[in-house]
């Protein structure tokens, strides 16, 4: 994520997330330290997987502490291992102590994201098949889970709805038939829009593939309809949404994309594996004055602060 679209998509988020955080003033730390103390914070790693937030994480610092400087070796899309430093975030030890919640959520979240599609990603290696992500995203943190999973090796299916035509049973229903849901998308849409249309029987793959769809989705069709599918669509883009899909369908090449929103909504599980080290240096008078911080584990069933 570059310094523009951090600015442009992901700034006014991040200012969002710090005031639901600190709606007036941060009373703890504001009533501990009075006044401006360079202060430093290792980031340790607790449980092994992919990095990704990082330039998040920096920049939630940044915007309570124009001045702060985050150190770190790694990228977004490395692996880490347990224990591991991963970095140092030196600067006002206010905006450490208030920001360092928020920052972690990000770089948690992400990181939880990009580790779980990485290992969704590896069981389509040496194939011809894409793992496609959901519009299922945590409200507001869009920006952040889409980039997410493509740090773990997926691609984004549609961003948002102005993304692309996604024809689905309810639109169906609306349109009287998949024919005309078709002809009046290919009406209205702009020409460089693809038409995708989701699917649940054969004669709706059909009715889509007589309709000139660009794009079909089998939608959680069982495995002897699917295979059915895939033979009656033959060179047609086809995407899959399904849990499990039987092997040789995306070995053959015949899935060209398989959709799953648990790349993002199962990553959960994973998302509590980055924390500070709880142990504060302030830095005071040339003097070390060592301070202590408990990170609660946000786990499932962890108590949280």
């Amino acid at each position: 994520m570059n310094s523009i679209t951090m600015k442009l998509n992901a700034d006014h988020l991040i200012q969002q997330a710090l005031a639901e955080d600190i709606t007036s003033e941060d009373v703890t730390t504001n009533a501990i330290m009075r006044e401006n103390v360079l202060g430093k914070a290792d980031l340790i790693c607790k449980q092994s997987g992919v990095l990704c937030g990082l330039e998040v994480f920096e920049r939630t610092f940044h915007l309570l502490d124009e001045t702060s400087v985050f150190e770190t070796k790694f990228k977004d899309g490395d692996s880490v291992e347990k224990g591991e430093l991963i970095g140092t975030i030196t600067g006002d030890i206010r905006a450490i102590l208030s920001g360092e919640r928020v920052a972690l959520n990000y770089l948690q979240r992400m990181s939880g994201i990009a580790t779980f599609t990485q290992s969704l990603a590896k069981e389509l290696e040496d194939t011809n098949t894409t793992l496609l992500d959901t519009r299922k995203t945590t409200p507001n943190m869009r920006p952040f889970e889409k980039y997410a999973v493509t740090v773990g090796g997926g691609t984004n299916h549609r961003y948002n709805l102005s993304d692309g035509v996604l024809i689905k049973d309810n639109h169906i229903g609306a349109a009287g038939s998949i024919t005309k849901a078709v002809e009046m998308a290919r009406e209205y849409a702009p020409f460089v829009r693809k038409i995708e249309v989701e699917t649940e029987s054969l004669e709706m793959v059909k009715e889509a593939l007589e309709a000139k769809a660009d794009i079909i989705m089998l939608d959680n069709m069982d495995d002897d309809t699917m295979r059915k599918a895939v033979e009656i669509l033959e060179n047609i883009k086809i995407v899959y949404q399904k849990t499990v899909i039987p092997n040789e369908l995306y070995r053959d090449g015949n899935i060209e994309h398989v959709k799953k929103g648990s790349a993002i909504g199962m990553a959960d599980e994973l998302i509590n594996y980055i924390e500070f080290k709880d142990r504060y240096i302030f830095e005071l008078d040339q003097k070390e004055i060592v301070g202590k911080l408990m990170i609660v584990d946000m786990r499932k069933g962890a108590k949280n602060e």
